[in-house]
């Protein structure tokens, strides 16, 4: 059986409402192991407050937070996955009807950039990517929703042949710039080489992997863990209170290009909202976060 327009928009819109009320198991873990490392008692104080309203939203099937962002999904189809339907028009129609059902409600965030005019719906809404997956039978979706204060400090810069110094400097000066604004401990996703475009897409994907894997890089790997000690020392701290986390994670990749070298910078939040499932051709819907 096809992979249908229906299947597709109930799981986008399920996986946006399931989004905003848990923290990812893996992005708790990381809040937990920075409150066993973290040395000044405000920063322990605040890291508690995060898990434990983390929990409580969840238990009670609340918003972790009312900063709901705005619907950012990627989407990886399958070249063996069988469709019957408009899987993009599936996707904005999902985000109607979740607009239109879920409580509490979903307050206007999404911005037409020429008028600041506020609405829930606007042109290119929701905001989707796409990728190919060979021989795969199913559908994947994601859902990550940027939220303001993470959103507003994401970063690119392009460069000549610049050296791994220089791009972690641009990296530390894009930190800088944020401070405590983009709602800390963060998620860091930094994207290298490519194009324009290609940055930025790596540097976003780049906060999807899971905290507290290893990069199979060892160069990357290194990069990582010296970008992390290095915007922890900044002392910024949990939601800019002081201490020794600021991210949970620094996460670096890659694409081969030209000679001038793009570099992206994102940031997720503390509650770092992703959700994901595969819809398979049997129709069974497979959760995978």
């Amino acid at each position: 059986m096809p992979i249908t327009y229906d299947a597709v928009k109930a799981l986008s819109a399920q996986l946006y409402d399931w989004s905003l009320r848990r923290v990812p198991p893996d992005t708790l873990g990381g809040l937990e192991a920075a409150l066993a490392t973290e040395t000044q008692d405000g920063a322990r104080q605040v890291l508690r407050m995060m898990l434990g309203s983390a929990r409580k939203a969840e238990a009670e099937d609340r918003f972790v937070c009312s900063d709901a962002g705005v619907p950012v999904y990627h989407v990886t189809i399958g070249t063996a996955a069988r469709l019957d339907g408009d899987i993009k028009a599936a996707i904005s129609d999902g985000f109607d009807a979740l607009v239109e059902r879920i409580s509490p409600p979903l307050l206007k965030h999404v911005t037409n950039p020429l008028t600041n005019e506020r609405g829930h719906k606007g042109r290119d809404m929701p905001l989707v990517t796409w990728d190919v997956a060979g021989g795969a039978d199913w559908v994947e979706i994601l859902c990550q929703p940027k939220a303001l204060g993470s959103g507003r400090w994401a970063a690119l810069e392009t460069f000549s042949f610049p050296t791994l110094a220089q791009i972690e400097e641009y990296v530390m000066k894009v930190v800088m710039q944020a401070g405590s604004q983009h709602c800390p401990p963060v998620i860091i996703g930094v994207g290298i080489g490519g194009s324009f475009d290609v940055a930025a897409r790596i540097a976003s994907k780049a906060t999807m992997r899971a905290i507290g894997t290893t990069n199979p890089e060892p160069m990357l790997a290194s990069m990582e863990a010296r970008l992390l000690r290095a915007v922890n020392a900044t002392g910024f701290g949990p939601m800019g209170t002081g201490g020794d986390t600021t991210a949970l994670a620094v996460h670096v990749d890659y694409a081969s290009g030209h000679g001038y070298t793009p570099v992206a910078v994102c940031f997720n939040c503390w509650i770092n909202r992703r959700t994901r499932a595969r819809i398979h051709n049997d129709g069974s819907v497979e959760r995978m976060e």
